[in-house]
């Protein structure tokens, strides 16, 4: 038997050689658990693999042990401390096709990826490099990696430019030909912006490449490819996206058998807290047991809104002239404040994204009432905050990316309070035996998260409560559905076009919540740290101020903002 002096170490050792030969996640392809969607025949071009963008024809090649090889790894920095590594598109690339650059991940992932690559349709679109200039390298990090990986920009033509960059393990320039990364012309072509963080580690964040100007009538193209900031020091010379300039983004997205078909594939599963008492329901529902639309200046006259919302103002804009509210019945306002999650639909808004190479399926969930805030801090485990956070009308969304090359979910955005995250597919739970993405819903506020448990909306130890649990209140989104909004001349409900709040605008003192409890049991100093932490609640908490509806936002036409 080892003493305990050698056997911690040893345990040590073990760990960190199992981690660097086949132990780490990166080492691991993700496959989804259930059966891809089938790719219907149509005479849309959805799923046929190749993507024509005007000039350039583009494919998407999923990151593998047959298509690339592994260039480099570090074990060291990024998320859990697991490093990232680059990988070279290299292996049975389709005839003619040119890879643009490399593909970053980080390792406590598995493998899950991929990257364009082009065929040039004129001759004239794609030329090789005629020099590289090094922009970084690991040599001086001082972390485990796999030697050192140096960093190549590659410098292009004129009226051509760079989509990503070229690595190394060796100081010696890539070779600027047969085996180079091409070059782009620049009418083919769009500035790109960081998107995602791959790694970070002192001062260096190596970042995917997205195009800065993104919507259903954007034409940036998302490529794959990566780039990396260095704090401190001048900013490095631009990389750039594809673009399509067919302007067409309609072409290659699903027809609405396709959609149905995929949406019944990756629809979600939202499960609510155990103590959620304030539900989803549907609009029609809503509406029919009692809702009222308010005027300003005629507030003593409301008026019941039709179950399909056609009496409700069109157009306009979100002006305070015309707003929402329950049923005047105290009774009745119980009854819908509760919702009616049992015969609950969600609404799906589909639309091109990344010039047309993507289709988004926004699925929107409305909950009559949005349930008060809770507050961590210091010793008090949650901490009511009264009507903060209470508002009439709740709308929230989780967005489904799915590729037009081949109908694979990549990602899933899942959006909270007034911001949001974006999750890759191969991160996210799922239904067993399935590809249906496990959501869940935090208590009252009902913003999304890919995980139970407790995510604070502040710093470090208080903050907001957003409690995420399973229960036997839950909603499959794939049972009850309506398009409200997509590329096949969709015949929108009445409601989306009304533009004005879903629940009445009140203000709230925010020392009231505190002073029944706070006063009376925190000393000065805590109190008045506390009354610092609510004043820097998010503005739509601090009073009841009902959302505007899912064509009034600008994800309706626009990409989900994330944090």
């Amino acid at each position: 038997m080892f003493n305990n002096i050698y056997y911690k170490p040893l345990l040590f050792l073990l760990h960190l050689l199992v981690n660097q030969t086949n132990g780490l996640p990166v080492d691991t392809i993700f496959k989804f658990q259930g059966p891809l969607p089938p790719i219907l025949p149509h005479e849309v071009h959805f799923g046929k693999g190749t993507i024509d963008l005007g000039g350039l024809e583009v494919k998407q090649v999923s990151i593998s042990k047959t298509t690339a090889k592994r260039v480099w790894r570090t074990y060291e920095g990024g998320r859990d401390n697991m490093g990232f590594s680059i990988f070279e598109p290299i292996n049975n690339l389709p005839a003619n096709f040119s890879k643009l650059g490399f593909y970053a991940q980080p390792n406590n992932q598995k493998l899950f990826g991929w990257i364009l690559v082009a065929r040039d349709v004129s001759g004239s679109n794609l030329r090789p490099p005629v020099d590289y200039i090094e922009v970084w390298n690991t040599a001086s990090l001082g972390i485990r990696q796999d030697g050192h990986a140096y960093f190549w920009q590659p410098v292009c033509l004129k009226g051509y430019k760079p989509v990503g960059v070229f690595v190394t393990t060796s100081s010696r320039k890539p070779p600027m030909k047969k085996k180079s990364i091409s070059c782009v012309r620049s009418e083919l072509t769009e500035q790109s912006e960081a998107d995602t963080l791959v790694w970070g580690f002192k001062g260096i964040n190596v970042v995917n490449s997205r195009p800065i100007q993104r919507g259903t009538q954007a034409t940036g193209v998302y490529t794959g490819t990566f780039s990396f900031q260095q704090l401190n020091s001048s900013p490095l010379p631009y990389l750039f996206c594809l673009k399509n300039t067919k302007l067409n983004m309609s072409s290659n997205m699903p027809s609405k058998a396709q959609t149905r078909t995929l949406f019944k594939t990756y629809s979600p599963l939202i499960y609510f807290h155990p103590k959620e008492i304030f539900l989803p329901s549907s609009v029609h529902w809503f509406f029919a047991n009692g809702a009222l639309l308010y005027k300003k200046g005629n507030e003593s006259n409301p008026i019941p809104i039709q179950p399909n919302g056609t009496n409700l103002p069109q157009g306009g804009s979100n002006d305070d002239l015309f707003w929402l509210d329950y049923p005047l019945d105290k009774t009745a306002t119980e009854k819908v404040k509760r919702g009616d999650l049992r015969n609950t639909k969600v609404y799906l808004n589909i639309k091109p994204m990344f010039g047309g190479t993507f289709t988004d399926i926004a699925v929107w969930i409305f909950c009559p009432f949005n349930g008060n805030a809770h507050l961590k801090f210091l010793f008090i485990k949650s901490l009511s905050l009264g009507q903060i956070g209470e508002h009439v009308g709740d709308w929230e969304h989780v967005t489904l990316r799915i590729s037009n090359f081949n109908g694979k979910l990549w990602r899933v955005y899942f959006s909270q309070h007034s911001g949001g995250t974006l999750v890759d597919a191969c991160d996210l739970e799922y239904v067993e035996g399935g590809n249906k993405p496990v959501i869940y819903s935090s208590l009252h506020g009902h913003a999304m998260f890919s995980k139970p448990g407790l995510v604070l909306q502040g710093k470090r130890r208080y903050g907001i409560r957003n409690d995420m649990a399973r229960s036997d209140k839950w909603l499959d989104c794939g049972k009850g559905y309506e398009v409200i909004g997509g590329p096949w001349g969709v015949v929108e409900p009445a409601w989306t076009s009304y533009f004005r709040k879903w629940g009445p605008r009140v203000g709230y003192k925010i020392d009231k919540p505190i002073k029944s409890f706070a006063k009376k049991i925190l000393p000065m100093f805590v109190r008045k740290r506390l009354r610092n932490i609510i004043r820097k609640i998010p503005y739509e908490m601090l009073g009841e101020d009902g959302p505007t509806g899912p064509k009034a936002k600008m994800t309706w036409t626009g990409d989900d903002k994330y944090s």
